[in-house]
């Protein structure tokens, strides 16, 4: 038996979970794993230096797998922003027919990949965003609770409140972020109106995850409560697993410290030393708080099979026991 949603068939993968984009993280080999198995994967563009390594890094996942696959676009503030049009264009070029696009004002990027037949994934934090890019013309919302690794939005709703508001609204495929790393998970998010789940931390820990294997002994070995909340006194909160120096940077923010004082301690450059060396105190490096329900690594297919036969079995079985 397999689960079916609108979301499946829109992207024409065979189970409802997919792996989004993450920073340093999702890569051709992860990505080629995921989709391998069943669910979708996204290479993340602004992991890869230029457009050209994009170009070749698509490539390197077509030769790992001739099932569907995407790529994330995240536009957020920078110090200096990357080409966005220039990683867009790669992508076009590239003939990838699924994005997942994230962060602020994305109307362009959607008109322009809209207009090439790309299907367009946006990754956003509220209703109101999430009716915005709708009326923008994207395909389907992944709608992220503040459970979430990464940036939670400022409203601080959290996902059982936050993916039924959205359903109520939202008319176009949805599928439920933050928090979500097994199988109860999917069945609640189905529960509340979405239509699959996306998880980051979650396949951060598993055999295919291009980052070194301390950090995901670190994910195992964690609690629900080993995040913090940084930026939170910028109006840019950001999701991270709980390390030296994230308690620093909250410290430093409680004494009304500004980005200028902590730029170099949340440097991008230092959290993918984390990823590639194994010491989880080195850096920032992004974590939600799904760590308390991880407590193994397995391959890809390990981790999407079990999800969706233990689905099958809760719904089919102890759901179905308490109608009577």
């Amino acid at each position: 038996m397999a689960i079916k949603t609108r979301f499946t068939e829109l992207v024409g993968v065979e189970h409802p979970v997919v792996q989004g984009g993450m920073q340093w993280v999702g890569r051709a080999e992860l990505v080629a794993a995921v989709a391998n198995a069943g669910g979708l994967g996204f290479i993340t563009a602004l992991t890869q230096p230029n457009p050209d390594a994009l170009r070749a890094e698509i490539e390197r996942c077509r030769k790992l797998t001739d099932k569907p696959f995407g790529v994330n676009l995240t536009i957020l503030p920078a110090i200096n922003p990357p080409p966005y049009a220039e990683y867009r264009r790669a992508i076009i070029e590239s003939g990838v027919k699924i994005v997942e696009t994230a962060g602020n004002k994305p109307q362009e990027h959607v008109d322009d990949f809209k207009a090439h037949g790309v299907i367009v994934v946006h990754k956003c934090t509220s209703v109101r965003h999430a009716l915005s890019a709708e009326r923008m013309g994207v395909d389907a919302i992944s709608i992220d609770g503040f459970e979430c690794a990464g940036h939670p939005g400022e409203d601080d709703v959290p996902g059982l409140i936050l993916i039924p508001a959205a359903a109520d609204k939202v008319k176009i495929p949805m599928i439920a972020s933050g928090g979500f790393g097994d199988a109860r998970g999917l069945v609640a998010a189905l529960a509340l109106g979405a239509e699959g789940i996306n998880m980051g931390t979650r396949f951060m820990c598993t055999k295919e995850s291009p980052i070194h294997e301390n950090v995901k002994r670190q994910i195992v070995e964690n609690d629900e409560r080993a995040t913090d909340l940084i930026f939170r006194t910028m109006h840019n909160t950001s999701r991270v697993a709980r390390n030296d120096i994230s308690r620093q940077v909250v410290e430093l923010e409680r004494s009304g410290a500004k980005f200028e004082d902590v730029r170099e301690l949340v440097a991008g450059t230092r959290g993918r030393v984390v990823y590639e060396t194994g010491d989880p105190d080195h850096g920032i490096w992004s974590a939600g708080q799904v760590q308390g329900l991880i407590h193994d690594i397995p391959t890809c297919a390990e981790l999407i099979s079990r999800i969706v036969t233990e689905a099958e079995a809760i719904i089919k079985g102890r759901l179905a026991r308490f109608v009577v």
